[in-house]
Order: structure tokens, then sequence, then C-alpha cells
């Protein structure tokens, strides 16, 4: 069985569990002014790599540590020899602790100071964020939320120092109103708030900058999620045994399509082939079979009128895949209904995750992967869409204790729920916004569950291949017009690295 490699795998941290690494770095030896100086230098190397030719930079500091990074970058930028603007949201003379050190440092060094009013002007190439950090709890109001909103408005890149201004470094949600950076230098441990929901929109690229904290030799304080890497994928899809035969790469079932839905199914099965299972059948509504058999007359079609036409079909499945194209009436109903009386590993997507919370609420298993999207998730847990992305960490494992087995929840920053724990997947684009990407993916999924047989792993490695053919797609050719059929010969180049 393969397993996580912690040197692939970035570990992901909530905000409470970063401000312990700091208070132990601190305890054990690290003045926490010191550690300002080494974050705020960090944030400054990573400003001039982005941006070597800026002359001036605006920096925006709050009354905390987040702004007192501010303060030192300020110091830093000034000696460098670029003009500096400085904005703080609270007078200086209210400042205390290291943040109040930081600013008589910038101080010192020569840089003015202006408190925050709505009608600032900024006039730095650059604006640098060093305002609210990751303790943000409740919605931004007051000051913090003009200058997020002049900001916004400025049109001019964007720094963030730990995490925009208005994100919920523990969910992702826009708290209100969010710096929209164009870059987020992180420290110490990387936050899972950066890396699903709505942060994709507000991070830009992130720079992890560990300030030579080893998180991860603190073993009573374990990574709260993994964020899946693209370099992973040349440790999971070794070469295959020369003597390997299409009973070793495990037999897929795609039940799908109902009368007048085939193309999800068709979708699906074609996928399982092109990552690599061994045998694939597809048991659907049989005016389907024709387009079947001309997509791929690989894939081994059954016509199938109802659940009783299905014979012994899925028994002689390693894996069943059900959901694409099954719609919630009669067919949809019976074909899951015999998928549920299976003991193979099921992939559930779509319609099959409605009829779940519709005729089989109360249905748990632990060899399943539900892939919901955020409406199908609201409607597994009886909540709204809303609040399943006011807190998506949350939602996923709420599914995964209720149902058992590996949810995927997808979307932005797709999340991966099951009994190892959380993982996150960074990639892919919205160009993905187009009917049948999820039917890719659990053809994706049935198939790397045939060939490897633990289901964990075999989810979080096609969320990773799905969302990376996806951005290789799009690379290529654009964004605007990806279809869910481009993605499964991206798809087979990445599983043979």
């Amino acid at each position: 069985m393969f397993t996580l490699s912690a040197s692939t795998l970035r570990p992901l941290f909530k905000a409470e569990q970063v401000r312990e690494l700091d208070r132990r770095t601190i305890a054990g030896g690290i003045e926490g002014f010191a550690l300002m100086q080494r974050a705020a230098s960090s944030a400054w190397h990573s400003f001039r790599a982005r941006w070597p030719q800026a002359r001036s930079v605006t920096v925006v500091c709050g009354g905390g540590n987040n702004g007192g990074d501010g303060h030192v970058l300020a110091a830093l930028a000034i000696q460098s020899g670029l003009k500096v603007q400085r904005i703080s949201l609270k007078p200086l003379a209210t400042l205390n602790g290291d943040a109040a050190r930081a600013a008589e440092l910038a101080t010192s060094a020569g840089v003015g100071c202006e408190e925050w009013h709505a009608e600032c002007v900024f006039t730095g190439d650059v604006i640098v964020d060093a305002m609210l950090g990751t303790g943000l709890r409740d919605e931004v109001s007051g000051p913090a939320r003009q200058a997020i909103s002049a900001i916004n408005a400025a049109k001019r890149p964007v720094l963030a120092i730990d995490i925009p201004s208005g994100l919920a470094a523990d969910t992702g949600a826009v708290l209100g109103e969010a710096v929209q950076a164009d870059g987020t230098v992180t420290f110490i441990g990387d936050k899972i708030g950066l890396h699903t929901g709505d942060a994709p929109d507000y991070t830009g690229e992130i720079d992890f900058r560990p300030l030579g904290v080893k998180a991860q030799a603190f073993f009573d304080i374990p990574p709260f999620a993994w964020r899946l890497d693209e370099a992973w994928l040349n440790e999971a899809f070794a070469p295959r045994s020369r003597t390997s035969h299409k009973g070793d790469m495990g037999h897929v079932l795609v039940l799908g399509g109902a009368p007048g839905f085939g193309g999800a199914a068709l979708l699906a099965s074609q996928a399982a082939a092109r990552l690599g299972a061994g045998k694939v059948s597809l048991a659907t509504a049989p005016e389907h079979i024709t387009a079947s058999l001309v997509r791929c007359p690989e894939v081994m079609a059954h016509g199938v009128r109802g659940g009783a036409d299905l014979d012994e079909l899925p028994q002689k499945a390693d894996v069943i895949v059900v959901g694409p194209g099954t719609g919630q009436a009669a067919w949809g109903q019976a074909v899951l209904q015999h998928a549920l009386a299976s003991t193979a590993p099921l992939v559930v997507d779509a319609d099959a995750l409605n009829l779940l919370a519709s005729h089989w609420p109360n249905e748990r298993r632990d060899n399943w992967i539900l892939t919901p999207h955020p409406g199908e998730a609201a409607r597994l847990l009886g909540c709204s869409t809303a609040e399943v992305q006011k807190d998506r960490p949350a939602a996923a494992r709420a599914l995964q204790q209720a149902l058992g087995g590996i949810v995927i929840l997808k979307g932005s920053g797709s999340l991966i729920a099951g009994p190892g724990g959380l993982a996150v997947c960074p990639y892919g684009n919205p160009g993905m916004a187009s009917g049948g990407m999820g039917d890719v993916l659990s053809g994706m999924l049935g198939a790397l569950v045939a060939q490897r047989s633990e289901i964990e792993q075999s989810a979080r490695l096609g969320t990773l291949v799905h969302a990376l053919a996806a951005d290789r797609a799009a690379k290529g050719a654009g964004e605007r017009g990806l279809l869910a059929s481009d993605l499964a010969s991206y798809a087979r180049e990445l599983i043979n690295p």
C-alpha cells in the first residue's frame, strides 16, 4: 500500500496551531522581536523577488504583530533606497509590545507615518498589506474595512503579509471583505485557509517561509491537513511489472446514463480506461450503446433497462462508479440500489449523491468515495450551500464522520477527508467550470481504486491528477472552452511520469 510522503506533501495548520508553534519557538530561546524581524526580512526578500523594479512602497500596518512585521519591512525598504509611505490603522503611541518596538525601529530609520483616514492616497508602486493577520474571527469593520476597500480600489500590486486581511485563516472564507493580493508571504506554518474556499481569488502566489521553525518536530501538534503536490506523482506511479496483465489492473463498472443522459457515463468510463484500469464495463440505457462503441470500443457496454438487467455485473467488478447521468427517477434509483447491495468499493457521484440524501440518508460504509460539490454536500448535511462554503474543512469532515469512507468536497481547493485526515488540492482552474468534469473525476477515481484497492490514497491521487490534467489542458489552449473530455489524455501523461 502506498502511503503519504512527508517529503512531498506540505503540512497545513490552523491559526491557533501556528500561534502555538510561535510561542514554543520563543520559549525555546528566540526572542519574539527577533522572530518578527526574521519574518519581515523574509517578506522583504519576497517583495524584491517579485517586484525588483519597484522604487516606492506603501505599507499599511495594523495594531498587532502583523502590523509589526509591516513596520520592520518599511525600515528595510527605506534602508534599501525605496521611497516609503507608512500608514497605521492605530496611533503609534497606542501600540505596545513587539509592535511598538517595530514601529519605533521604522521611525528611527527615517520612515514617516500617517494615521489611516478615508482620504489617504497610496503613493507606492506596490502596497504591502500588514493589517489583520491570522487572528481575525469576525467580519471586518471600521477603519480596517475602509482600508481594505481602498487597497482593492487602488489597482496596484499587493503583497499580503501572512494572510490577506479579511480572509479567515482556518476556512478560506472572506469575512465581509478581503484584500486581493498578488502574492502572500506566510510564515512558520502554512495555513489551511490559504488553499481552499475563496482564498485563490485573494492570495495570489503563496510564498511559504518557515523562518527556521521545524513545525513537524512538535509531534503533539499534528498538521490539520496536507497540501497535495505534483511531486508526489513520481513516487505514486512506479513503472508496471513487465509481466502485468489486464487482470492485475482491476475491473471498473460504471453504472450511469439513464435514458436521455448518456454523455456523463461515457465520459466516466473512458476516463477509467485512460487511467489504466484493466477492464471497464458500462451499464447504461440501451440507446447509448452505439455511442459508447463509437466513442471508446474498449469499454464493454451493456444495455440496461432497469435494475433487473444488471444480472451479475456488480459482482464481477472490483469497483463500481455510480451516479454519472443516472438521474433521480426510477432508473437511477434501481442502479444505485444494486450498487449499494454490492460489497465492492463504490465511487458515488452526481445524482447518486442526491438519491442518497433523499432515499438512503442513513447509509454508511467504509469502502466508498463520495464526491459532492457544495450543493450536493449541503443536501447530504441538511444545510445551505452558503453554510458549506463558510467552513469547507468542517463540512468535509462532518460528511466523512457521518457517512464514512472518503469524502471529496469539490470546488476551489478541493478537500479530501478520510480516516487518515484531511488533504487539500491546490491545483485546478476556472476552465473546469463546465459540464462533465465531475464525471471524468469519478471515472479516474474508479480506475485508481481498481488498480490500488486502497481507497483513501486513490481518492487523493485521483483528485490531484484530475486538477493537474485540467491545468495542463488550460496551459495548452486556454481556460475558456476547456472540455471534460480534454482531460483524459493529459491525465495519462501525468500517471506515466
